[in-house]
């Protein structure tokens, strides 16, 4: 049997069980099991499936022990923001409702009318966006105030999961960053927001770091599955367990999938004016660094235009048909909210375009060559705004995580920036997430022993 950790990573459209173990010093993948995770309506609202995510865990677990493993350690990373709420016999009275939901349609605007926007921003450091947990929360005392009466804990999606497998109530630090509600300088609730708010400050637990293990498996499950091991928190929020396993230190990264997330670690937050108008987030690191990052659309755009050609071409096919498409050049602001939750992404974009008095995108390669052309564009001015921020300049970029695969964009960031580009691992959030119970655990001993093993074990591409 190979001990190994098994690492947790679900994202927006899927989820993954993977063992990892180290052989020669290289940390080796093996992935166990793959499953969709898909948005759905229930009662009323576009919401994820969170028991059939965690049943899908459970059935990467039992795999993991049919291919001859012995797992040791399991932790789970997913999306950011959204969250359930337990009553105080722990049983859930919400739905995992998904951020890409209308509730939070105008609901910004109503919190700025009771607390100031500036101090939001000033306190927590954290991005302005429609989705974020505090607005959703808002959103739910106003339509279900007796939901939130009747809580007893608020759980983020991967602090739900682990309670499913431990039964422990945990508020892991990275994750609870992302839901504005947290104090930037002390990391702890906002009791002044909160109150203003109406929200019971009673739901929520004392922030914990991650890289520590937080027990063993329910007794249920031990019996159920025929095992026990250690649940260890990772970065709970992915981009958290992505940057883990940025191979270099002193880069700019881009964390490139569904969400493109661009930014730094640095060690502490800079929540100035100039960050406030350029909406930089200062985010909890899962080795006692800020992630400061702006939050950019991301390859959500050229998914929903594939879905849209019904799955007609890969993204592969996508990347190949932007470089045949030589003569097209229109841009579009991919922050804009309209490419948020779009009926039609492909409908979106041309009527930005129509307002904009650039050429519509028809064909699929017009398409592919101006959302890539686009990203790149904002990737180009956030690096800008980046080192204006940090009084730094910066000669790489590192791209990790699926869209490091992208050669067109790839090759275009590196001319339009004239820095050079690094790109991969492409499972980046998997290998964080690992990394950092193989640190909790002692199978690694420091940050710089790990990103001399990712290095060694990973390709890693220069453009």
């Amino acid at each position: 049997m190979q001990k190994c950790n098994l690492a947790v990573d679900i994202g927006a459209s899927s989820g993954r069980v993977i063992a990892g173990y180290v052989q020669n010093n290289q940390l080796i993948l093996d992935e166990i099991h793959r499953f969709d995770n898909k948005m759905r309506e229930m009662n009323g609202h576009l919401c994820w499936d969170i028991d059939d995510l965690f049943l899908e865990i459970k059935v990467g677990m039992k795999k993991s022990v049919e291919k001859q493993f012995q797992p040791l350690t399991i932790g789970v990373d997913t999306w950011a923001v959204d969250f359930v709420l337990l009553d105080k016999d722990k049983n859930r009275i919400t739905d995992a409702v998904a951020y890409r939901d209308h509730r939070t349609d105008g609901v910004m605007d109503e919190v700025f009318q009771l607390i100031d926007q500036k101090a939001i921003y000033q306190e927590t450091g954290i991005q302005f966006q429609p989705f974020n947990t505090i607005y959703q929360l808002f959103a739910l005392q106003k339509e279900k105030p007796e939901t939130l009466k009747n809580a007893r804990y608020f759980l983020m999606i991967p602090d739900y999961l682990h309670y499913l497998l431990t039964g422990k109530i945990t508020n892991e630090y990275t994750n609870a960053t992302t839901t504005q509600l947290l104090k930037a300088t002390n990391q702890k609730w906002h009791q002044d927001f909160l109150e203003k708010l109406n929200i019971p400050e009673h739901i929520f637990s004392e922030p914990i770091q991650p890289m520590q293990s937080i027990g063993s498996l329910t007794k249920e499950l031990q019996h159920e599955l025929e095992f026990d091991l250690e649940v260890v928190l990772p970065g709970t929020h992915d981009t958290a367990s992505a940057v883990m396993a940025v191979p270099a230190q002193d880069t700019i990264y881009i964390s490139s999938g569904t969400w493109s997330l661009m930014g730094v670690e640095h060690h502490e937050p800079i929540s100035t004016s100039q960050a406030f108008d350029y909406n930089f987030t200062n985010e909890g690191g899962a080795n006692d660094h800020i992630r400061f990052l702006k939050n950019i659309m991301g390859l959500w755009m050229i998914q929903e235009v594939k879905r849209e050609w019904h799955d007609q071409y890969s993204f592969a096919e996508f990347v190949d048909l932007a470089y045949q498409e030589s003569a097209f050049a229109s841009i579009v602001n991919v922050n804009d909210q309209r490419f948020l939750s779009p009926e039609s992404m492909k409908q979106a974009i041309q009527t930005y375009c129509q307002e904009t008095n650039q050429q519509e995108p028809i064909t699929a390669s017009e398409f592919a060559k101006c959302i890539f052309d686009s990203l790149v564009e904002s990737y180009h001015q956030t690096a800008k705004e980046i080192e204006e921020l940090t009084g730094k300049t910066y000669s790489t970029i590192h791209i990790i995580g699926g869209g490091s695969k992208n050669y067109y964009m790839n090759e275009k960031l590196a001319t339009v920036s004239k820095k050079t580009i690094y790109t991969g691992p492409g499972e980046a959030t998997a290998i964080g997430n690992l990394v950092a119970q193989m640190m909790a655990t002692g199978q690694l001993n420091s940050i710089e022993q790990s990103k001399q093993m990712i290095n060694q074990s990973f390709d890693i591409q220069k453009f």
